[in-house]
């Protein structure tokens, strides 16, 4: 499925080709706090079926208590979240953050990951695959 988007000022924007089947939430402590919110949906993108179309994304490179080191491309003027991806050599895969994406009501998750730290409060997701870690 081809989508676009963009950050929310409209400074970034970009395409990529994506299954949207592969569509998740993560609850994730780290992502609750970089979203501010309880949860972050993304949808994969290999490296050749992502692209920018304008803009230049800052990065900020998130380490998390395993060591993983990733890569959050995010917008320097409205502070969008735009993506997250891996650090260093190897082929990359770009997490976009479906809510900066135009098709983003076809992209509904299929999977929830670190649900063990799902808040509580939140309403089932029908239809979705739980994995307590990752």
């Amino acid at each position: 499925m081809k989508i676009d988007g963009g950050c929310h000022c409209g400074a970034i924007t970009y395409e990529a080709e994506v299954d949207p089947e592969k569509t998740s939430i993560c609850h994730c402590t780290d992502c609750q706090k970089l979203t501010g919110t309880a949860f972050r949906v993304t949808v994969p993108a290999p490296e050749d079926h992502y692209r920018i179309t304008k803009g230049t994304p800052k990065i900020y490179i998130k380490t998390a208590p395993s060591g993983a080191r990733r890569a959050q491309g995010f917008c320097g003027e409205c502070g969008s979240h735009l993506y997250a991806t891996s650090v260093g050599d190897g082929p990359k895969v770009y997490g976009i953050r479906v809510g900066t994406a135009r098709q983003r009501d076809e992209l509904i998750p299929r999977r929830q990951i670190w649900h063990r730290s799902a808040l509580h409060w939140l309403p089932e997701f029908e239809g979705t695959t739980i994995v307590e870690e990752q």
